[in-house]
């Protein structure tokens, strides 16, 4: 694909940062508001599709590296398998953090929700390992289905109007 016109680059441009500032939001306070880690690294790989039909297969996926997004998807799912089996010495999956200050494990006061970004252990843990694993795991997804159109566009010989030429 070919990039798209200078108004939609820019809007892309101004835009595509946003939606990972914003995805990232999403991963961190995934334990206080609505979202979490699926939800917030499904938005920063949009990001990555918004640049993607803007700028054009070729422009983009001569910079992005596909091992930098399969690393990203091994950290993930190592981190994550790594905070389920810290807790084994009470049970899988235990929230060994809560409660003890420190990073993850500031002490929730008693009464509603303040919003206390640090406090819920290893479900921050695991909802940054799931953010990244999807992050990976979408992205990966998209950069191979542009190179499977541009591969088809090459061999099948055929021309077609539009931005895709």
């Amino acid at each position: 694909m070919n990039p798209l016109s200078v108004v939609v680059r820019t809007i892309c441009d101004i835009f595509a940062w946003f939606m990972g500032i914003f995805g990232v939001y999403i991963i961190i306070h995934g334990h206080l508001t609505p979202g979490g880690g699926f939800q917030g690294g499904a938005v920063v790989a949009t990001m990555a599709a918004f640049l993607l039909v803007a700028y054009g297969g070729k422009k983009v996926l001569s910079f992005v590296r596909p091992g930098f997004y399969s690393g990203m998807e091994t950290a993930g799912l190592l981190l994550f398998i790594t905070a389920g089996f810290l807790g084994m010495g009470t049970t899988f999956f235990y929230n060994f953090l809560a409660g003890r200050g420190g990073l993850f494990g500031a002490v929730v006061p008693i009464g509603p929700n303040s919003g206390i970004l640090n406090s819920a252990g290893t479900i921050s843990v695991m909802n940054i390992a799931v953010g990244l694993e999807v992050i990976g795991g979408l992205s990966l997804i998209l950069i191979y289905m542009f190179k499977g159109i541009r591969l088809f566009d090459d061999h099948a010989g055929r021309s077609e109007s539009g931005h895709d030429r």
